[in-house]
């Protein structure tokens, strides 16, 4: 059924922020995507054995944790791409944001920037060339290239693995139906910031990964997700969905009606407004509640 949808401008989406927690001393399932460095350590002195790659990190995340458990400057791991040699696909053109995949590494003691992105990017492949992926794209009429995209853009806006799906299929249903996909994802990640708040300024950003302005997916991944979330790009859960928004953690809502998400997103805005009234509460919030706001 065709929807009459609002201007542009009025529609807002919602995505999940963030809160980056360093800690070492540990090994850490990479399911713990809340953790964003992760390394195994025998004493303070000793190098660490292992690296956590957590789902939904960026690429630039991942080069300063390997700069970091090699010892290495800052910078030293994003300059080793150009002789990487990593086996990615056309459409990435050398990037590999969303190849670099979630998992834990061995650092062994001759392990270089090359060694360990060529062994997340042949994990990757491994994963992305299964039967499920490479079915699940075709089906859908993609890509895997166009799979990762979806599912890096579902890891980043799903506030638990149970939305994956609802996310998913929001994404399609918004292609579907030739509407811009109008996720804060895209633009924090034009913007390099991981943030709660998305300014109608910010929707005015003249980038092409942001999905307020340009139609379609974004040019790239916009993080490296995890095995759950391309699970949810080929199989999305069935519904007709539009919008969603986290009124409160634990409580995400899916609608395809506009003016039940405004009657949600007034509910969230006074939920954020009498949690942000809490110094206890505002951290809470910070952390785990996805924001919209509808003009």
């Amino acid at each position: 059924m065709q929807m009459n949808t609002p201007p542009r401008s009025t529609i807002r989406l919602t995505r999940r922020g963030r809160v980056a927690l360093i800690a070492t001393g540990a090994v850490v399932a990479a399911a713990a995507v809340a953790v964003p460095l992760l390394l195994t350590m025998g004493t303070e002195k000793t190098r660490p054995t292992s690296l956590v790659i957590p789902e939904g990190w960026r690429a630039g995340q991942i080069y300063e944790a390997v700069d970091k458990a090699l010892a290495l400057p800052p910078g030293a791991t994003k300059k080793s791409l150009a002789k990487a040699k990593l086996k990615l696909p056309n459409d990435a053109e050398g990037n590999p944001e969303g190849y670099l995949f979630p998992a834990t590494y061995p650092l062994e003691k001759k392990a270089t920037p090359e060694s360990l992105l060529t062994f997340m990017v042949d994990t990757a492949n491994k994963k992305f060339s299964g039967s499920p992926i490479t079915a699940g794209a075709q089906r859908n009429a993609m890509n895997v290239y166009q799979v990762v995209t979806i599912a890096s853009i579902v890891q980043a806006e799903a506030a638990t693995k149970a939305d994956m799906g609802k996310v998913a299929r929001v994404v399609f249903n918004r292609l579907q139906r030739g509407m811009p996909l109008q996720m804060d994802s895209t633009l924090n990640y034009a913007l390099n910031r991981s943030t709660l708040t998305t300014t109608m300024d910010d929707t005015k950003l003249e980038n092409p990964y942001n999905s307020y302005q340009r139609m379609g997916l974004p040019p790239t991944p916009i993080a490296n997700p995890g095995e759950e979330a391309l699970h949810a790009a080929i199989s999305p859960t069935p519904g007709d969905w539009l919008y969603f928004v986290t009124v409160k953690p634990g409580d995400t809502r899916f609608t395809a009606s506009y003016e039940e998400q405004q009657q949600n997103v007034a509910e969230f805005n006074r939920y954020r407004k009498s949690a942000s009234a809490s110094p206890t509460a505002s951290s809470t919030v910070s952390s785990t509640v996805s924001s919209t706001a509808s003009r």
